[in-house]
């Protein structure tokens, strides 16, 4: 199967699968690409029969195309879950977790999370003993921190070229540090709360809260990937109350501590 970097040749034909007791599908360089019938017949023959089928990043989308994830809750690499989602509805897409396991079928995020999909199958089949020995023999966690939301960068909701609100959003920015309110925010605009608030959904599709907490949480991202300032320090110059509200935040947004983002960033 070509995935894109390399091309996967194994020594056996689609006929091996009538015979195998886990079946892994790789991911593939162009998910929308139509499955060969010869593909999806092996497949839904080895699902029938029983067979455990587990899919690595894009590999969902063959996973779906088979007819295999119907009503199923999956997963997919972060930038394709959308695609996955729009093109299949009937498929629950968790774009936040590294892995779903249904069972028979299960399916991972990016081709990193699909080592951690392994080690939950030897897991299951052996043991924690034995999955942690796999997992010190590849040099990584047994089970990590967290999901996709921490890889996933916050970036802040497009606005329109010549925007009205672009000089605000600049102004925030600039002062992310500074214990701002609606208030605050409606006086710098000129305007009041409520129609501040018509105006930035007109042209953000979101609130000034919310984009205000958005653009604190991405500058606190760029401070732990680039910085060794103390989690306090962070959480004063990103404009946080207090490093509490900033952990809880940060989690809330991520989906792991500031500590943990930094131990994988940094």
């Amino acid at each position: 199967m070509d995935a894109g970097l390399f091309t996967l040749r194994a020594p056996w034909g689609l006929d091996a699968l009538a015979d195998a007791d886990t079946v892994i599908v790789p991911g593939t360089a162009d998910p929308a690409r139509p499955l060969p019938p010869a593909v999806r017949d092996a497949l839904r023959g080895a699902a029938a029969d029983g067979t455990r089928i587990a899919s690595i990043c894009s590999g969902t989308f063959i996973l779906a195309a088979a007819g295999l994830l119907g009503g199923l809750r999956a997963t997919t690499h972060w930038l394709a879950a959308a695609q996955l989602a729009t093109a299949h509805p009937d498929i629950d897409v968790d774009p936040d977790v590294l892995y779903v396991d249904n069972g028979q079928i299960l399916t991972s995020a990016g081709a990193a999370a699909g080592l951690d999909l392994c080690l939950h199958m030897i897991r299951r089949d052996y043991g924690s003993a034995i999955a942690a020995d796999a997992a010190r023999l590849s040099v990584m966690p047994l089970e990590r921190e967290g999901g996709q939301a921490q890889f996933i960068v916050q970036r802040y909701p497009p606005t329109p070229r010549g925007s009205a609100v672009e000089p605000l959003l600049r102004w925030i920015e600039d002062n992310l540090a500074r214990e701002l309110t609606l208030a605050d925010i409606a006086d710098h605009a000129g305007t009041s709360t409520r129609t501040l608030i018509r105006r930035f959904r007109e042209q953000t599709g979101t609130t000034p809260l919310q984009w205000l907490h958005r653009a604190r949480v991405r500058q606190a991202q760029h401070l732990l990937e680039t910085t060794h300032h103390s989690i306090e320090r962070i959480a004063a110059q990103a404009g946080f109350g207090s490093p509490t509200a900033f952990r809880d935040r940060f989690k809330r947004v991520v989906g792991v501590s500031p500590h943990a983002y930094r131990s994988s960033f940094s």
